[in-house]
C-alpha cells in the first residue's frame, strides 16, 4: 500500500540547474545497483555531461567507497552544501561523506531519513547537471518512496541478477514504480554469465536469467547484461571506480541521454 497524499515538490536551490533526475533501483538488496550508479556516471561523464550522484542509501552508503573520497568531505555554506568532486568531476553527496569515519553507522528512524534526501536535493550546489543519478537503496519503503514522490525523477532505471528471488524482488519494485507512474528506462541484469579467460566460453554461475519476465512485466527493454568480471570489482573496491570502462553499458547510457531535458511535478498516486 502507499499514501495517497499528494507531496509537494521541494524547491531546488536558486544555484541549481538539474537537467535530468534518473534513479537506480533494484528492491533487492546485493544485485550491484551501486557499482553500476558509480560506473554510469563515469561513463556519461566521458561523454562530456556534467554528472552529480545522490546517495539516498543513507544507512548503507557505498557511492564515495567507489570513488577513493574520503570520509567527511562535505562542507557548507550559507549558500548551501558543497559536494564532493571526484577526479572526472563528478559531484557527489553521501552520508558517508559527513560521518568522522566510514565505518560509523547511520541509526536513523523514517522521519529523519525522509528529511535528509530532501535536504540533499534542496540545500546541495549542485550548479549545472546534465544528469543527477539517485543511487536508492534496497526496498519500496521510506527513503525509495521519499525519492520517486518529492524529487522529479524523470525515469528509472532497474537493476536485477539472474536469481529467481531477485526477479521476485525486482518485479515489487516495478509494480510500485507502476503505481506512482514513474518510467522505466530499462533493465540491467548484473552477474550475468563469467567468460572464461582460457577458452572465452560464458558461464551462468547464477542460473538461468530471469531478466525478459522482468522486462515483460515492466514493459521495458533488456539495456545490458554485465558479467562477473574480478578486475573491474577490484578497481571499484579499490576506490577506482573511473579507470573502468564497460562497452556493455553503451545501451544504458544512450537511453538515459534520450530522457527530455524537462522536470517534472511529483506523480499522483
Amino acid at each position: 500500500m502507499i499514501a495517497s497524499a499528494t507531496p509537494q515538490l521541494p524547491k531546488l536551490n536558486a544555484f541549481n540547474q538539474v537537467q535530468r533526475v534518473i534513479a537506480v533501483m533494484s528492491g533487492k538488496g546485493g544485485v550491484g545497483k551501486s557499482s553500476l550508479t558509480a560506473l554510469l556516471a563515469v561513463e556519461l561523464t566521458r561523454r562530456g555531461w556534467k554528472t552529480g550522484i545522490l546517495d539516498a542509501d543513507l544507512t548503507g552508503p557505498s557511492i564515495p567507497h567507489f570513488f577513493g573520497l574520503p570520509a567527511g568531505g562535505l562542507r557548507g555554506s550559507e549558500q548551501g552544501i558543497l559536494p564532493a568532486t571526484t577526479r572526472q568531476g563528478i559531484r557527489v553527496v553521501s552520508t558517508n561523506l559527513l560521518l568522522p569515519e566510514a565505518d560509523q553507522p547511520v541509526i536513523w528512524r523514517g522521519a529523519l531519513i525522509s528529511a535528509t534526501i530532501q535536504q540533499f536535493w534542496t540545500q546541495v550546489l549542485w550548479g549545472k547537471l546534465d544528469v543527477l543519478l539517485v543511487d536508492l537503496p534496497p526496498g519500496t519503503s521510506d527513503a525509495a518512496l521519499t525519492v520517486l514522490r518529492t524529487l522529479p525523477v524523470n525515469g528509472v532505471v532497474l537493476v536485477t541478477a539472474p536469481q529467481g528471488l531477485s526477479a521476485l524482488v525486482v518485479r515489487k519494485a516495478v509494480h510500485m514504480l507502476q503505481t506512482l507512474h514513474i518510467p522505466i528506462l530499462g533493465v540491467v541484469e548484473n552477474y550475468s554469465y563469467f567468460r572464461c579467460p582460457a577458452d572465452g566460453g560464458e558461464y551462468a554461475v547464477f542460473g538461468a536469467s530471469h531478466a525478459p519476465e522482468i522486462c515483460e512485466a515492466a514493459g521495458a527493454p533488456l539495456l545490458a547484461r554485465l558479467p562477473i568480471d574480478p578486475q573491474w570489482c577490484e578497481r571499484c573496491d579499490s576506490g577506482r571506480a573511473e579507470e573502468v570502462h564497460l562497452p556493455e553499458l553503451s545501451a544504458v547510457v544512450e537511453r538515459i541521454q534520450q530522457v527530455e531535458a524537462v522536470r517534472t511535478p511529483p506523480r499522483p498516486v
